[in-house]
């Protein structure tokens, strides 16, 4: 569990850390500041369409080949970044480094899987946003002090070091869980058809999309907070790092209590719980932009209550998602990371296009996904009081 959350945390980690250097950065290679955020939406590109290659891929050869190879792929990304010499080539190896670290977060949560049925993967979740919950508390501080001493491409090479590391770790540690099948096709019509079949689970689709849009709002949080924290409001990037930390805290708590709740309450319950803290931090959110009161307070209280409720969407949303295709596990959580993924690109997209100099569309940009997320699920979402009855996980 500990090997999976590290695998969870490595997109946080080429995220987080680099997030207090997007002035540095935009100085740096003489760009401005919405080409630095789109180095963001490259890895978010990256992200959503490597993870359709490693579900299927993993489905055939098992778990530990393409996780082996996608590591590779992340370290050689990482060298390309930290050696970039302009904005577009740092947006070309930001892609390349996501498309190996997606790996990670596809092949984590099928192995969980593999092992669990839907009550203790979703335990099991939890348990692995508590261990990759350090990536965003340290990340960015361990970036905004980085920056104090040495240049943002030394960020860059400790993503090299973590790339290397997990790779060590993943060759001499980890056990295969799933075993090679090879009846299973990687020709493109039959994994169509495979992603086809999972699409047209209503359980999968109406939780993943749910649980993607609140998941975008995080990630137009990471997108459009340098901008409105350390240059609108004038957090220097330590202070930045602080903010990171106490968010990261109150997600892990409240996906700590969502892991002990989990032993008397069903996923779906607390999912419900979740989204309404969601919409809760949303509102704050649109109070602040349609008032014309963003103050600094004000939107850090509406983040806090956001990022604090994905403790409970986060882990219940992906266990109901992948609860009914143990057999394409891999399949399901690739497709699961791509739509989240997607969505993330759309929103901070949407979020780059609108920006006008204040905190409005960070604000309504964050808000509208949580707003999103929650209408998702409480139109199409089935109402159970009890765990879905499918097929127990393979020992």
């Amino acid at each position: 569990m500990i090997l999976l959350g590290i695998l969870t945390a490595i997109g946080s980690v080429s995220i987080d850390m680099y997030l207090p250097a997007f002035p540095a950065i935009q100085h740096s290679l003489h760009s401005g500041s919405g080409q630095v955020q789109l180095t963001l939406t490259a890895f978010f590109v990256g992200m959503l369409s490597g993870q359709l290659l490693y579900g299927p891929l993993s489905d055939r050869f098992g778990r530990r080949p393409p996780l082996i190879g996608g590591l590779a792929i992340y370290i050689v990304g990482s060298i390309g970044c930290m050696l970039a010499q302009s904005i577009e080539a740092l947006m070309f190896w930001r892609l390349i480094q996501a498309l190996g670290a997606c790996s990670g977060i596809v092949l984590a949560r099928a192995i969980v899987r593999d092992r669990c049925d839907p009550r203790e993967a979703a335990r099991s979740f939890s348990t692995l946003m508590l261990i990759m919950g350090v990536s965003p508390i340290l990340a960015p501080l361990l970036g905004g002090y980085i920056l104090q001493v040495s240049d943002w491409r030394t960020i860059f090479g400790l993503n090299i070091l973590f790339g290397v590391g997990c790779l060590i770790a993943v060759l001499t540690v980890l056990r295969e869980s799933h075993q090679s099948r090879p009846d299973a096709s990687l020709r493109l019509g039959p994994v169509f058809a495979s992603f086809a079949t999972v699409l047209r689970d209503r359980d999968f689709s109406v939780h993943a999309i749910a649980g993607g849009l609140a998941q975008a709002g995080l990630y137009t949080y990471l997108a459009g907070s340098p901008f409105v924290l350390i240059e609108l409001f004038h957090l220097s990037p330590s202070a930045y790092g602080w903010v990171f930390c106490v968010n990261s805290v109150g997600l892990i708590v409240a996906s700590q209590i969502n892991s002990a709740l989990l032993k008397g309450s069903d996923i779906h319950t607390m999912l419900r719980y979740g989204m309404l803290g969601v919409v809760g931090g949303a509102a704050v959110l649109i109070v602040a932009g349609l008032s014309g009161m963003a103050t600094l307070a004000l939107l850090l209280s509406g983040i806090f209550v956001f990022m604090t409720s994905l403790g409970f969407v986060n882990p219940n949303a992906a266990a109901a998602s992948l609860a009914n295709h143990p057999e394409r596990a891999g399949t399901a959580s690739a497709l699961m990371g791509t739509l989240q993924y997607g969505l993330a690109t759309v929103a901070t997209f949407a979020m780059g296009m609108v920006h006008d100099g204040t905190a409005r569309p960070f604000a309504f940009a964050m808000a509208g996904c949580g707003l999103a997320a929650w209408l998702v699920l409480k139109l199409f979402g089935l109402r159970r009081e009890a765990p879905l009855e499918v097929a127990h996980a393979r020992p």
